[in-house]
Protein backbone atom coordinates (compact mmCIF):
# COMPACT_ATOMS: atom_id res chain seq x y z
CA UNK A 1 0.00 0.00 0.00
CA UNK A 2 0.94 3.59 -0.96
CA UNK A 3 1.96 5.43 2.14
CA UNK A 4 2.61 8.94 2.75
CA UNK A 5 5.76 8.69 4.06
CA UNK A 6 8.34 5.96 4.78
CA UNK A 7 8.30 3.85 7.63
CA UNK A 8 11.30 4.64 9.48
CA UNK A 9 13.88 1.61 10.55
CA UNK A 10 16.78 0.93 11.96
CA UNK A 11 18.47 -0.48 15.52
CA UNK A 12 20.41 2.18 16.97
CA UNK A 13 17.17 4.36 18.12
CA UNK A 14 14.00 5.68 16.69
CA UNK A 15 11.62 8.61 18.25
CA UNK A 16 8.16 9.25 17.11
CA UNK A 17 6.66 12.77 18.48
CA UNK A 18 3.82 16.07 17.65
CA UNK A 19 6.78 17.91 16.13
CA UNK A 20 9.39 17.66 14.25
CA UNK A 21 12.07 19.70 16.41
CA UNK A 22 11.59 17.16 19.20
CA UNK A 23 11.69 14.48 17.51
CA UNK A 24 15.12 15.27 16.40
CA UNK A 25 16.12 16.79 19.76
CA UNK A 26 15.21 13.69 21.27
CA UNK A 27 17.17 11.35 18.70
CA UNK A 28 20.10 13.82 19.51
CA UNK A 29 20.44 12.47 23.03
CA UNK A 30 20.31 8.90 21.60
CA UNK A 31 23.75 10.23 19.00
CA UNK A 32 25.32 11.79 22.91
CA UNK A 33 25.19 8.30 24.32
CA UNK A 34 22.08 8.41 26.24
CA UNK A 35 19.22 6.24 26.68
CA UNK A 36 15.74 6.48 25.78
CA UNK A 37 14.69 8.10 29.38
CA UNK A 38 17.58 11.13 28.66
CA UNK A 39 15.54 11.41 25.36
CA UNK A 40 11.89 11.93 26.35
CA UNK A 41 13.30 14.25 28.94
CA UNK A 42 14.65 16.34 26.64
CA UNK A 43 11.93 15.73 24.13
CA UNK A 44 9.16 16.70 27.11
CA UNK A 45 10.49 19.87 28.18
CA UNK A 46 11.34 21.03 24.18
CA UNK A 47 7.64 20.17 23.56
CA UNK A 48 7.07 23.19 26.62
CA UNK A 49 8.86 25.17 24.39
CA UNK A 50 8.14 24.68 20.26
CA UNK A 51 4.07 23.53 21.01
CA UNK A 52 3.53 26.56 24.08
CA UNK A 53 0.18 26.20 23.11
CA UNK A 54 -0.32 22.47 23.83
CA UNK A 55 1.57 21.80 27.31
CA UNK A 56 4.04 23.72 29.31
CA UNK A 57 5.97 22.44 32.73
CA UNK A 58 3.11 23.08 35.35
CA UNK A 59 0.72 20.78 33.22
CA UNK A 60 0.61 17.06 33.96
CA UNK A 61 2.43 13.90 32.14
CA UNK A 62 1.27 10.47 32.15
CA UNK A 63 4.34 7.95 31.44
CA UNK A 64 4.43 4.04 30.82
CA UNK A 65 8.20 2.78 30.14
CA UNK A 66 9.98 -0.42 29.77
CA UNK A 67 13.55 -0.30 31.67
CA UNK A 68 15.03 -3.57 29.94
CA UNK A 69 18.04 -3.12 32.78
CA UNK A 70 15.05 -5.16 35.29
CA UNK A 71 12.82 -6.14 32.23
CA UNK A 72 10.12 -3.94 34.40
CA UNK A 73 6.67 -2.00 32.76
CA UNK A 74 5.95 0.47 35.15
CA UNK A 75 3.68 3.66 34.98
CA UNK A 76 4.89 7.11 35.78
CA UNK A 77 2.26 9.57 37.17
CA UNK A 78 2.86 13.07 36.99
CA UNK A 79 -0.68 13.85 37.56
CA UNK A 80 -0.74 16.29 40.36
CA UNK A 81 -3.82 16.48 42.98
CA UNK A 82 -6.60 18.97 43.61
CA UNK A 83 -4.97 21.18 46.14
CA UNK A 84 -6.04 21.10 49.94
CA UNK A 85 -8.73 23.97 49.74
CA UNK A 86 -10.16 22.26 46.53
CA UNK A 87 -13.41 21.24 48.28
CA UNK A 88 -16.75 20.67 46.80
CA UNK A 89 -18.12 23.05 49.27
CA UNK A 90 -15.49 25.98 48.36
CA UNK A 91 -16.57 25.59 44.67
CA UNK A 92 -20.05 26.17 45.60
CA UNK A 93 -19.95 28.98 47.98
CA UNK A 94 -18.42 30.70 44.95
CA UNK A 95 -21.72 30.05 43.93
CA UNK A 96 -20.22 27.47 40.55
CA UNK A 97 -21.80 24.19 39.46
CA UNK A 98 -18.73 23.06 37.42
CA UNK A 99 -15.23 23.81 37.65
CA UNK A 100 -14.16 26.69 35.31
CA UNK A 101 -12.44 25.32 32.29
CA UNK A 102 -9.59 27.77 32.42
CA UNK A 103 -8.34 30.53 35.27
CA UNK A 104 -6.47 29.92 38.10
CA UNK A 105 -9.48 28.18 40.40
CA UNK A 106 -9.14 25.28 37.66
CA UNK A 107 -5.54 24.52 38.94
CA UNK A 108 -4.20 21.24 40.87
CA UNK A 109 -0.82 20.88 41.83
CA UNK A 110 1.51 21.05 38.86
CA UNK A 111 2.81 17.50 38.01
CA UNK A 112 4.68 17.32 34.43
CA UNK A 113 7.90 18.94 35.97
CA UNK A 114 8.27 16.42 39.27
CA UNK A 115 7.83 13.20 36.55
CA UNK A 116 10.54 14.06 34.13
CA UNK A 117 12.60 14.56 36.82
CA UNK A 118 11.97 11.27 38.61
CA UNK A 119 12.22 9.72 34.69
CA UNK A 120 15.63 11.10 34.78
CA UNK A 121 17.21 10.87 38.03
CA UNK A 122 15.85 6.76 38.44
CA UNK A 123 16.40 5.56 34.94
CA UNK A 124 18.78 8.21 33.11
CA UNK A 125 22.04 8.62 32.55
CA UNK A 126 22.66 12.23 31.36
CA UNK A 127 22.83 15.51 33.80
CA UNK A 128 20.02 17.86 33.80
CA UNK A 129 21.85 20.45 32.58
CA UNK A 130 22.83 18.38 29.33
CA UNK A 131 19.05 17.29 28.94
CA UNK A 132 17.75 20.58 29.44
CA UNK A 133 19.94 22.69 26.92
CA UNK A 134 18.08 22.32 23.87
CA UNK A 135 14.65 23.50 25.44
CA UNK A 136 16.93 26.07 26.91
CA UNK A 137 18.20 26.99 23.73
CA UNK A 138 15.16 26.97 21.75
CA UNK A 139 13.39 29.47 24.44
CA UNK A 140 16.35 31.81 24.35
CA UNK A 141 17.51 31.63 20.84
CA UNK A 142 13.56 31.21 19.54
CA UNK A 143 12.09 28.87 17.25
CA UNK A 144 9.51 29.19 13.82
CA UNK A 145 6.08 29.51 15.62
CA UNK A 146 3.49 27.06 14.40
CA UNK A 147 0.43 28.14 12.92
CA UNK A 148 -1.76 26.27 15.23
CA UNK A 149 -0.04 28.22 18.25
CA UNK A 150 -0.04 31.43 16.51
CA UNK A 151 -3.63 31.13 16.27
CA UNK A 152 -4.26 29.84 19.74
CA UNK A 153 -2.47 33.17 20.96
CA UNK A 154 -4.41 35.51 18.46
CA UNK A 155 -7.59 33.83 20.05
CA UNK A 156 -6.99 35.18 23.57
CA UNK A 157 -4.97 38.48 22.91
CA UNK A 158 -7.71 40.46 24.09
CA UNK A 159 -8.00 38.65 27.43
CA UNK A 160 -4.08 38.70 27.51
CA UNK A 161 -4.34 42.45 27.15
CA UNK A 162 -6.95 43.15 29.70
CA UNK A 163 -7.59 40.20 32.03
CA UNK A 164 -4.18 38.11 32.04
CA UNK A 165 -1.72 40.62 31.44
CA UNK A 166 1.04 39.00 33.55
CA UNK A 167 1.33 36.98 29.87
CA UNK A 168 0.75 40.03 27.57
CA UNK A 169 4.80 40.84 27.41
CA UNK A 170 5.84 36.95 26.41
CA UNK A 171 2.84 36.08 24.14
CA UNK A 172 2.18 39.06 22.49
CA UNK A 173 5.89 40.43 21.25
CA UNK A 174 4.99 43.95 20.25
CA UNK A 175 1.25 44.08 21.44
CA UNK A 176 0.36 41.92 18.97
CA UNK A 177 0.01 38.22 18.52
CA UNK A 178 2.96 36.61 16.54
CA UNK A 179 2.41 35.24 13.31
CA UNK A 180 3.26 31.64 11.87
CA UNK A 181 6.60 31.04 11.39
CA UNK A 182 7.75 34.01 12.99
CA UNK A 183 10.86 33.67 15.26
CA UNK A 184 9.38 32.93 18.89
CA UNK A 185 11.37 33.88 22.16
CA UNK A 186 10.46 32.85 25.68
CA UNK A 187 13.40 34.36 27.98
CA UNK A 188 11.75 34.09 30.94
CA UNK A 189 10.87 30.48 31.18
CA UNK A 190 14.71 29.88 29.98
CA UNK A 191 16.00 32.12 33.24
CA UNK A 192 13.26 29.93 35.15
CA UNK A 193 15.23 26.51 33.85
CA UNK A 194 18.90 28.24 34.01
CA UNK A 195 17.70 28.76 37.80
CA UNK A 196 16.80 25.60 38.76
CA UNK A 197 19.83 24.07 37.05
CA UNK A 198 21.77 26.62 38.87
CA UNK A 199 20.13 25.76 42.21
CA UNK A 200 21.03 22.03 41.29
CA UNK A 201 24.31 23.04 41.97
CA UNK A 202 27.69 20.57 40.48
CA UNK A 203 28.45 18.92 43.53
CA UNK A 204 27.51 15.72 44.99
CA UNK A 205 25.79 12.70 43.10
CA UNK A 206 23.67 13.29 39.81
CA UNK A 207 20.60 12.22 41.69
CA UNK A 208 21.54 14.85 44.61
CA UNK A 209 21.57 17.60 42.08
CA UNK A 210 18.31 16.10 40.17
CA UNK A 211 16.66 16.10 43.11
CA UNK A 212 17.81 20.02 44.55
CA UNK A 213 15.94 21.09 41.23
CA UNK A 214 13.02 19.46 42.70
CA UNK A 215 13.02 21.17 45.93
CA UNK A 216 13.74 24.33 43.81
CA UNK A 217 10.83 24.05 41.96
CA UNK A 218 8.45 22.38 44.70
CA UNK A 219 9.75 23.75 47.62
CA UNK A 220 11.69 26.85 46.24
CA UNK A 221 11.25 29.96 44.03
CA UNK A 222 8.74 28.57 41.86
CA UNK A 223 6.54 27.41 44.39
CA UNK A 224 6.72 30.61 46.12
CA UNK A 225 6.37 32.47 42.87
CA UNK A 226 3.22 30.59 42.24
CA UNK A 227 1.80 30.66 45.91
CA UNK A 228 1.50 33.99 45.23
CA UNK A 229 0.39 34.77 42.37
CA UNK A 230 -2.63 32.39 43.13
CA UNK A 231 -4.12 34.53 45.17
CA UNK A 232 -4.78 37.18 42.60
CA UNK A 233 -8.27 37.20 41.53
CA UNK A 234 -8.36 36.66 37.97
CA UNK A 235 -11.11 35.92 35.59
CA UNK A 236 -12.26 32.49 34.19
CA UNK A 237 -14.70 30.85 32.07
CA UNK A 238 -17.58 31.20 34.91
CA UNK A 239 -17.64 35.27 33.69
CA UNK A 240 -15.98 35.56 37.13
CA UNK A 241 -13.01 36.58 38.64
CA UNK A 242 -11.77 34.12 40.99
CA UNK A 243 -8.68 33.01 42.97
CA UNK A 244 -6.95 29.86 42.78
CA UNK A 245 -6.80 27.59 45.77
CA UNK A 246 -3.19 26.17 44.62
CA UNK A 247 -0.62 26.97 47.74
CA UNK A 248 3.04 26.40 47.53
CA UNK A 249 2.05 23.66 50.85
CA UNK A 250 -0.08 21.86 48.59
CA UNK A 251 3.42 22.09 45.88
CA UNK A 252 5.92 20.65 48.48
CA UNK A 253 3.16 17.76 49.91
CA UNK A 254 3.30 15.76 46.47
CA UNK A 255 5.72 14.38 44.13
CA UNK A 256 5.38 12.05 41.32
CA UNK A 257 5.01 8.17 41.71
CA UNK A 258 5.25 4.67 40.01
CA UNK A 259 2.79 2.19 39.82
CA UNK A 260 2.06 -1.10 38.02
CA UNK A 261 0.08 -0.49 34.94
CA UNK A 262 -3.39 -2.33 34.18
CA UNK A 263 -3.62 -4.75 31.41
CA UNK A 264 -5.24 -6.98 29.19
CA UNK A 265 -4.51 -9.85 26.88
CA UNK A 266 -5.73 -9.79 23.26
CA UNK A 267 -4.91 -12.12 20.37
CA UNK A 268 -1.52 -12.64 21.63
CA UNK A 269 -0.80 -9.38 22.83
CA UNK A 270 -0.54 -7.46 26.14
CA UNK A 271 -1.52 -4.06 26.29
CA UNK A 272 -0.77 -2.00 29.51
CA UNK A 273 -2.76 1.37 30.63
CA UNK A 274 -2.35 3.60 33.45
CA UNK A 275 -5.01 2.74 36.25
CA UNK A 276 -8.28 4.42 36.06
CA UNK A 277 -7.27 7.89 37.16
CA UNK A 278 -7.12 8.26 33.62
CA UNK A 279 -8.83 7.11 31.07
CA UNK A 280 -6.76 4.32 29.55
CA UNK A 281 -8.50 1.53 30.62
CA UNK A 282 -11.64 2.56 28.53
CA UNK A 283 -9.39 0.96 25.97
CA UNK A 284 -8.30 -2.16 27.37
CA UNK A 285 -12.30 -2.70 27.89
CA UNK A 286 -12.74 -1.91 24.26
CA UNK A 287 -10.64 -4.50 23.52
CA UNK A 288 -12.20 -7.19 25.58
CA UNK A 289 -15.89 -6.24 24.23
CA UNK A 290 -14.67 -6.56 20.79
CA UNK A 291 -12.70 -9.45 21.13
CA UNK A 292 -15.66 -11.61 22.65
CA UNK A 293 -18.08 -9.41 19.51
CA UNK A 294 -15.28 -11.27 16.50
CA UNK A 295 -14.04 -8.37 15.60
CA UNK A 296 -10.58 -11.10 14.32
CA UNK A 297 -13.27 -11.82 11.42
CA UNK A 298 -14.19 -8.60 10.09
CA UNK A 299 -12.90 -6.97 7.43
CA UNK A 300 -10.92 -4.28 8.70
CA UNK A 301 -11.50 -1.76 6.00
CA UNK A 302 -15.33 -2.57 5.77
CA UNK A 303 -18.37 -0.58 7.39
CA UNK A 304 -18.91 -3.75 10.06
CA UNK A 305 -15.42 -2.66 11.76
CA UNK A 306 -16.47 0.99 11.63
CA UNK A 307 -19.71 -0.31 13.53
CA UNK A 308 -18.67 -2.93 15.77
CA UNK A 309 -15.86 -0.53 17.11
CA UNK A 310 -17.92 2.25 17.67
CA UNK A 311 -20.26 0.26 19.57
CA UNK A 312 -17.90 -1.08 21.89
CA UNK A 313 -16.42 2.70 22.59
CA UNK A 314 -19.88 3.25 23.61
CA UNK A 315 -20.14 0.45 26.09
CA UNK A 316 -16.61 1.19 27.54
CA UNK A 317 -16.72 5.02 27.68
CA UNK A 318 -20.36 4.65 29.48
CA UNK A 319 -18.51 2.35 32.16
CA UNK A 320 -15.87 5.15 32.65
CA UNK A 321 -18.75 7.42 33.34
CA UNK A 322 -20.00 5.14 35.93
CA UNK A 323 -16.86 3.86 37.82
CA UNK A 324 -13.83 5.21 36.35
CA UNK A 325 -11.86 7.80 39.36
CA UNK A 326 -8.75 8.03 41.48
CA UNK A 327 -8.28 4.10 42.70
CA UNK A 328 -6.49 5.93 45.92
CA UNK A 329 -10.12 7.74 46.53
CA UNK A 330 -12.76 5.14 45.42
CA UNK A 331 -13.47 1.77 45.10
CA UNK A 332 -13.09 0.58 40.86
CA UNK A 333 -14.09 -2.69 40.11
CA UNK A 334 -11.42 -3.33 37.35
CA UNK A 335 -10.84 -6.67 37.37
CA UNK A 336 -14.55 -6.90 37.20
CA UNK A 337 -14.53 -4.62 34.46
CA UNK A 338 -12.07 -6.67 32.59
CA UNK A 339 -13.11 -10.24 33.14
CA UNK A 340 -13.98 -11.82 29.98
CA UNK A 341 -17.55 -12.86 31.15
CA UNK A 342 -18.29 -8.90 31.57
CA UNK A 343 -16.98 -8.32 28.20
CA UNK A 344 -19.49 -11.35 26.55
CA UNK A 345 -21.97 -9.47 28.28
CA UNK A 346 -21.46 -5.97 27.37
CA UNK A 347 -20.55 -7.47 23.37
CA UNK A 348 -24.20 -9.08 23.50
CA UNK A 349 -25.79 -5.69 23.86
CA UNK A 350 -24.26 -4.65 20.15
CA UNK A 351 -26.75 -5.50 17.42
CA UNK A 352 -27.21 -4.33 13.74
CA UNK A 353 -28.10 -1.01 14.29
CA UNK A 354 -26.29 2.29 16.34
CA UNK A 355 -27.22 2.69 20.06
CA UNK A 356 -28.11 6.15 20.98
CA UNK A 357 -28.43 5.34 24.63
CA UNK A 358 -25.64 5.72 27.51
CA UNK A 359 -25.45 2.19 28.99
CA UNK A 360 -23.24 1.72 31.41
CA UNK A 361 -22.82 -2.33 32.66
CA UNK A 362 -24.30 -2.74 36.25
CA UNK A 363 -21.75 -4.03 38.72
CA UNK A 364 -23.44 -5.34 41.72
CA UNK A 365 -23.47 -3.21 44.51
CA UNK A 366 -22.57 -0.47 42.57
CA UNK A 367 -25.97 0.14 41.50
CA UNK A 368 -26.76 3.30 42.99
CA UNK A 369 -23.47 4.59 42.14
CA UNK A 370 -23.94 4.29 38.58
CA UNK A 371 -27.71 5.97 38.83
CA UNK A 372 -25.71 9.04 40.18
CA UNK A 373 -23.63 9.03 37.69
CA UNK A 374 -26.08 8.54 34.91
CA UNK A 375 -28.08 11.59 36.55
CA UNK A 376 -25.37 14.18 36.01
CA UNK A 377 -25.44 13.22 31.62
CA UNK A 378 -26.06 16.53 29.96
CA UNK A 379 -27.15 15.87 26.34
CA UNK A 380 -25.37 19.08 24.32
CA UNK A 381 -27.78 21.72 22.79
CA UNK A 382 -25.08 22.48 20.37
CA UNK A 383 -21.80 20.80 18.69
CA UNK A 384 -19.69 23.75 19.45
CA UNK A 385 -18.48 21.94 22.28
CA UNK A 386 -18.50 18.39 21.17
CA UNK A 387 -16.93 18.17 17.97
CA UNK A 388 -13.71 19.73 18.75
CA UNK A 389 -10.54 17.92 19.97
CA UNK A 390 -11.10 18.56 23.77
CA UNK A 391 -7.93 18.94 25.65
CA UNK A 392 -8.44 21.78 28.84
CA UNK A 393 -10.38 24.38 27.79
CA UNK A 394 -8.82 27.03 25.52
CA UNK A 395 -11.22 29.90 26.43
CA UNK A 396 -11.37 32.78 28.47
CA UNK A 397 -14.91 33.25 28.70
CA UNK A 398 -18.12 31.34 28.04
CA UNK A 399 -18.30 33.44 24.73
CA UNK A 400 -14.94 32.00 23.30
CA UNK A 401 -15.61 27.95 23.29
CA UNK A 402 -12.42 26.91 21.83
CA UNK A 403 -11.08 23.32 22.39
CA UNK A 404 -7.45 22.40 22.77
CA UNK A 405 -5.38 19.70 21.78
CA UNK A 406 -2.25 18.13 23.64
CA UNK A 407 1.29 16.45 22.69
CA UNK A 408 2.88 12.84 22.59
CA UNK A 409 6.42 11.20 21.81
CA UNK A 410 7.78 7.77 21.74
CA UNK A 411 11.39 6.88 22.32
CA UNK A 412 13.04 3.32 21.98
CA UNK A 413 16.92 2.92 22.31
CA UNK A 414 19.43 0.30 21.05
CA UNK A 415 18.97 -1.60 24.58
CA UNK A 416 15.44 -1.93 24.17
CA UNK A 417 14.28 1.43 27.03
CA UNK A 418 10.97 2.22 25.72
CA UNK A 419 9.11 5.44 27.02
CA UNK A 420 5.71 6.46 25.62
CA UNK A 421 4.32 10.26 27.10
CA UNK A 422 1.70 12.19 26.46
CA UNK A 423 2.14 15.86 28.47
CA UNK A 424 -0.59 18.16 28.35
CA UNK A 425 -2.02 21.53 30.62
CA UNK A 426 -0.30 24.42 31.25
CA UNK A 427 -1.20 26.42 28.52
CA UNK A 428 -1.21 30.57 28.19
CA UNK A 429 -4.66 30.19 26.65
CA UNK A 430 -6.18 28.49 29.55
CA UNK A 431 -4.29 30.18 32.27
CA UNK A 432 -2.68 33.00 33.26
CA UNK A 433 0.97 33.29 33.25
CA UNK A 434 2.78 33.17 36.59
CA UNK A 435 4.90 36.52 36.34
CA UNK A 436 8.81 35.59 36.67
CA UNK A 437 8.70 32.09 35.53
CA UNK A 438 7.02 32.46 31.86
CA UNK A 439 4.17 29.64 32.17
CA UNK A 440 0.84 29.21 33.01
CA UNK A 441 -0.84 26.67 35.49
CA UNK A 442 -2.97 23.44 34.63
CA UNK A 443 -6.30 23.58 34.62
CA UNK A 444 -7.13 19.95 35.32
CA UNK A 445 -9.85 20.24 38.57
CA UNK A 446 -12.41 20.97 35.51
CA UNK A 447 -12.17 17.20 35.48
CA UNK A 448 -14.11 16.84 38.64
CA UNK A 449 -17.46 16.95 39.40
CA UNK A 450 -19.11 19.36 42.03
CA UNK A 451 -22.01 16.38 43.05
CA UNK A 452 -21.04 13.99 46.05
CA UNK A 453 -20.48 10.55 46.00
CA UNK A 454 -19.20 10.50 42.30
CA UNK A 455 -16.20 8.18 41.05
CA UNK A 456 -14.66 11.89 39.96
CA UNK A 457 -16.58 14.30 42.54
CA UNK A 458 -13.82 16.73 43.91
CA UNK A 459 -11.86 15.91 46.98
CA UNK A 460 -8.38 17.73 48.21
CA UNK A 461 -5.37 15.35 47.51
CA UNK A 462 -7.09 13.18 45.03
CA UNK A 463 -6.41 12.76 40.82
CA UNK A 464 -8.84 14.25 38.18
CA UNK A 465 -9.52 11.78 36.06
CA UNK A 466 -7.93 12.25 32.81
CA UNK A 467 -7.99 11.31 29.48
CA UNK A 468 -3.77 11.41 29.05
CA UNK A 469 -3.45 8.03 27.58
CA UNK A 470 0.02 6.54 26.41
CA UNK A 471 -0.02 2.69 25.70
CA UNK A 472 2.47 0.03 26.01
CA UNK A 473 2.33 -3.60 24.38
CA UNK A 474 3.77 -6.14 24.87
CA UNK A 475 3.97 -9.07 22.07
CA UNK A 476 4.12 -12.61 23.43
CA UNK A 477 4.96 -11.14 26.67
CA UNK A 478 8.25 -9.23 25.21
CA UNK A 479 7.50 -5.64 25.04
CA UNK A 480 7.32 -4.47 21.87
CA UNK A 481 5.14 -1.13 21.13
CA UNK A 482 4.84 2.68 22.72
CA UNK A 483 2.23 4.33 20.90
CA UNK A 484 -0.46 7.85 21.51
CA UNK A 485 -2.29 10.70 20.58
CA UNK A 486 -3.32 14.52 21.68
CA UNK A 487 -7.16 14.24 21.24
CA UNK A 488 -8.44 14.21 24.47
CA UNK A 489 -11.73 11.84 24.59
CA UNK A 490 -10.19 10.65 21.30
CA UNK A 491 -6.62 9.55 22.71
CA UNK A 492 -7.90 5.99 22.99
CA UNK A 493 -10.49 5.59 20.49
CA UNK A 494 -7.36 6.49 17.80
CA UNK A 495 -4.97 4.43 19.33
CA UNK A 496 -7.81 1.40 19.32
CA UNK A 497 -7.97 1.59 15.84
CA UNK A 498 -4.30 1.69 15.32
CA UNK A 499 -3.90 -1.34 17.61
CA UNK A 500 -6.33 -3.81 16.11
CA UNK A 501 -4.82 -2.51 12.55
CA UNK A 502 -1.25 -3.86 13.77
CA UNK A 503 -2.46 -6.75 15.29
CA UNK A 504 -5.30 -8.18 13.60
CA UNK A 505 -4.23 -6.56 10.17
CA UNK A 506 -0.65 -7.38 10.53
CA UNK A 507 -0.48 -3.42 8.79
CA UNK A 508 3.07 -1.66 8.82
CA UNK A 509 3.13 1.00 11.34
CA UNK A 510 2.85 4.08 8.68
CA UNK A 511 0.18 2.47 6.81
CA UNK A 512 -1.92 1.68 9.80
CA UNK A 513 -1.70 5.64 10.37
CA UNK A 514 -2.60 6.72 7.21
CA UNK A 515 -5.90 4.55 6.96
CA UNK A 516 -8.62 7.03 7.66
CA UNK A 517 -9.80 7.28 10.95
CA UNK A 518 -13.13 7.51 13.00
CA UNK A 519 -14.14 8.22 16.79
CA UNK A 520 -17.70 8.59 19.02
CA UNK A 521 -19.09 12.10 20.85
CA UNK A 522 -21.80 9.97 22.10
CA UNK A 523 -20.57 10.06 26.29
CA UNK A 524 -20.19 13.15 28.12
CA UNK A 525 -17.08 14.62 27.39
CA UNK A 526 -14.39 14.90 30.18
CA UNK A 527 -14.32 19.13 29.80
CA UNK A 528 -16.07 22.35 30.24
CA UNK A 529 -19.22 22.14 29.77
CA UNK A 530 -19.05 18.14 29.66
CA UNK A 531 -21.69 17.57 27.15
CA UNK A 532 -22.67 14.43 25.29
CA UNK A 533 -23.87 14.14 21.87
CA UNK A 534 -25.51 10.53 21.93
CA UNK A 535 -25.38 8.78 18.39
CA UNK A 536 -22.99 11.00 16.75
CA UNK A 537 -19.68 10.02 15.20
CA UNK A 538 -17.00 11.65 13.28
CA UNK A 539 -15.54 10.16 10.36
CA UNK A 540 -12.83 11.50 7.60
CA UNK A 541 -14.77 11.47 4.74
CA UNK A 542 -11.77 9.86 2.48
CA UNK A 543 -13.81 6.65 3.36
CA UNK A 544 -15.64 6.90 0.91
CA UNK A 545 -19.29 7.29 -0.09
CA UNK A 546 -20.12 3.69 0.44
CA UNK A 547 -19.19 3.14 3.89
CA UNK A 548 -20.69 6.36 5.01
CA UNK A 549 -23.64 5.58 3.05
CA UNK A 550 -24.15 2.14 5.07
CA UNK A 551 -23.02 3.74 8.74
CA UNK A 552 -25.40 6.18 8.17
CA UNK A 553 -28.53 3.45 7.47
CA UNK A 554 -27.26 1.65 10.87
CA UNK A 555 -28.39 4.43 12.63
CA UNK A 556 -24.62 6.84 13.05
CA UNK A 557 -25.66 10.16 13.00
CA UNK A 558 -22.06 10.99 10.97
CA UNK A 559 -20.39 14.15 11.08
CA UNK A 560 -17.78 13.93 7.84
CA UNK A 561 -14.68 15.56 8.40
CA UNK A 562 -11.95 16.50 6.23
CA UNK A 563 -9.61 13.74 5.18
CA UNK A 564 -6.57 14.11 7.07
CA UNK A 565 -7.60 15.92 9.64
CA UNK A 566 -8.40 13.32 12.81
CA UNK A 567 -5.70 12.21 14.90
CA UNK A 568 -2.32 13.01 15.74
CA UNK A 569 -0.95 9.62 16.46
CA UNK A 570 2.91 8.41 16.70
CA UNK A 571 4.04 4.80 16.98
CA UNK A 572 7.39 3.12 17.53
CA UNK A 573 8.09 -0.65 17.83
CA UNK A 574 11.01 -3.20 18.43
CA UNK A 575 10.36 -5.87 16.75
CA UNK A 576 11.64 -9.71 18.18
CA UNK A 577 15.04 -9.32 16.38
CA UNK A 578 15.64 -6.16 17.99
CA UNK A 579 14.64 -4.16 14.47
CA UNK A 580 13.21 -0.51 15.25
CA UNK A 581 10.55 0.96 13.82
CA UNK A 582 8.88 4.46 13.99
CA UNK A 583 6.00 6.17 12.00
CA UNK A 584 4.27 9.69 12.58
CA UNK A 585 0.61 10.76 11.32
CA UNK A 586 0.75 13.05 8.74
CA UNK A 587 -2.24 14.62 10.16
CA UNK A 588 -1.22 18.57 10.37
CA UNK A 589 1.45 17.97 8.66
CA UNK A 590 3.92 18.50 12.01
CA UNK A 591 4.36 15.06 13.92
CA UNK A 592 7.76 13.14 12.37
CA UNK A 593 9.34 9.76 13.08
CA UNK A 594 13.00 9.98 13.15
CA UNK A 595 15.60 6.58 13.37
CA UNK A 596 18.45 5.22 11.82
Amino acid sequence: MFTTRPEISGTFGVVASTHWIVSQVAMGMLERGGNAFDAAVAGGFTLCVVEPHLCGPAGEVPILFHDAANGSVQVLCGQGVAPAAATIAAFRGEGLDMVPGSGLIAAVVPGAFDAWMMLLRDHGTMDLAEVMAPAIGYALNGHPLLAGASRAIADVADALLTEWPSGAGIWLPGGAPPPPGALFRNPVLAATWQRLIAEAGTTGTRAARIDRARRAWSQGFVAEAIDAFARTPLMDASGERHPGLLTGEDMARWSAGYEAPVKTDFAGWTVCKTDSWGQGPVLLQALAILDAAGIASVDLGGPDFVHLVLEALKLAFADREAYYGDPAFVDVPMAALLSPGYAAARAALIDAQASHAIRPGIIAGFEDQVRRGMAQIRVATSEAAGIGIGEPTMMHLKSTLKPGDTVHIDVIDRWGNMVTATPSGGWPQSSPTVPGLGFALNTRAQMFWLEPDLPGSLAPGKRPRTTLTPTLALNGGRPALVCGTPGGDQQDQWQLVLLLRRILGDMKLQQALDMPLFHSLHVPSSFYPREALPGVAVIEENYGADILADLTRRGHDLREAPAWSAGRLTVAERSADGVLHAAATPRLMQAYAVGR
